[in-house]
């Protein structure tokens, strides 16, 4: 198997957001209503914008199919001293198709997007991290804050 890394490009995009409604279903998430159109719109504009990015991984043994998966967003917020820019990388869908885990792609994959967020100028990049990824995240150099809560409009 020969794995390529490669940047996110709209003809991904159908094949990303099926990865993505994938990985939320592994979660445990609940579906209340298709995503799909959300997804689509989000990544459409904040990737023209140059405010999300994410890289592949392909296996070109496999016809170039899509193993990997990550994501970048990019937001600012006022400066605070754990991040003086305000500039604060938030990573999400980081999956890897489960025949292919356990082979360093998470990793390799994360580094492209952390790369990313440095040059972006971003002071911080942080993540909900599933059960599965506290491990990938903490052995990269995450530190878990247990502060984070989310109030949710209804």
């Amino acid at each position: 198997m020969k794995i390529e890394y490669r940047r996110l490009t709209e003809k991904d995009l159908e094949t990303f957001i099926e990865i993505r409604i994938g990985q939320l279903r592994e979660e445990g998430a609940k579906e209340d209503f298709d995503l799909r159109p959300n997804l689509m719109d989000y990544y459409k504009r904040h990737m023209t914008d140059g405010t999300f990015v994410s890289w592949l991984a392909v296996d070109s043994d496999a016809d170039g199919k899509i193993i990997g998966t990550s994501g970048m967003s990019f937001v600012e917020k006022p400066p605070y001293f754990s991040c003086p820019s305000g500039r604060i990388g938030l990573l999400s869908s980081m999956f890897t198709d489960p025949n292919y885990r356990r082979l360093g792609i998470a990793r390799e994959l994360l580094g492209h997007v952390v790369a990313d967020a440095k040059a972006y100028g971003c002071g911080c990049v942080q993540i909900t991290a599933s059960d599965m990824g506290v491990l990938l995240y903490t052995n990269f150099g995450f530190v878990k804050n247990g502060n984070f809560m989310q109030y949710t409009f209804r």
